[in-house]
This record gives C-alpha cells, sequence and structure tokens, in this order.
C-alpha cells in the first residue's frame, strides 16, 4: 500500500523559505510520478510542483517558476518541496501525492494523497 506523509509546514513571513518533506511508503519514488499540491481556503486543489517517474522531469506552473524546487532522495525515499521567496498568496494546505502513471501535474490525475501540511505565509 503506498502511503505518504508531509512534513515541514509552518509559518513563515513573506520572503522566507521552508522545506517540505514528503516520505513515500509501500513503492520506490523513482517508480512513480510524484507532486506538491496546495489548496487555499475557498480555492480549487492546484498543482506546485511535480516530478515525473520518466526521467525525473520536474514541471512547475508559472505562479511558482524559479522559487520552488522538487526533488528526491531516493535512498531515504522522500521527495521535497523547497520554496523560496514566499509570499501570502503562497498561503494554503500543501499535499504530496503520487500516482504509477505518469500523469500530468493535475490533482485529479493523482491517486495516492498524502493528509497535508499547513504552510501560512504572513506579510
Amino acid at each position: 500500500e503506498v502511503q505518504l506523509v508531509e512534513s515541514g509546514g509552518g509559518l513563515v513571513q513573506a520572503g522566507g523559505s521552508l522545506r517540505l518533506s514528503c516520505a513515500v511508503s509501500g513503492v520506490r519514488i523513482g517508480d512513480i510520478t510524484v507532486g506538491w499540491f496546495r489548496q487555499a481556503p475557498g480555492k480549487e486543489r492546484e498543482g506546485v510542483g511535480c516530478i515525473r517517474v520518466v526521467g525525473g522531469q520536474t514541471y512547475y506552473p508559472d505562479s511558482v517558476k524559479g522559487r520552488f524546487v522538487v526533488s528526491r532522495d531516493n535512498a531515504l525515499n522522500t521527495v521535497y518541496l523547497q520554496m523560496s521567496g514566499l509570499k501570502p498568496e503562497d498561503t494554503g494546505v500543501y499535499y504530496c501525492a503520487a500516482d504509477y502513471d505518469d500523469p500530468v501535474c493535475s490533482p485529479r490525475e493523482f491517486g495516492y494523497w498524502g493528509q497535508g501540511t499547513q504552510v501560512t505565509v504572513s506579510a
């Protein structure tokens, strides 16, 4: 059974940085695509970075490109989301998700989800 556990969320001032971790069990992260998604109150869940099973290619939406980086440590079976230059609009619950296929970075395409971790960016 694939399980994902996020950690590393918290409160940070605008301009600051945070690193989120997604510990994966039940599958090797090199065999899956892993995505990071966020959901702000009253808004739809959106992708903020994905790392594909094919070649480890990464994808970022324009809203976070240049500020967020997804990486993985195969030895620890953990995927990270390094966030810098944080803005108040980055506030939300951040989820990691996984899928065996090679989906686009859309929440509808991912079948396994963690419980989420809150990120709050103060102005």
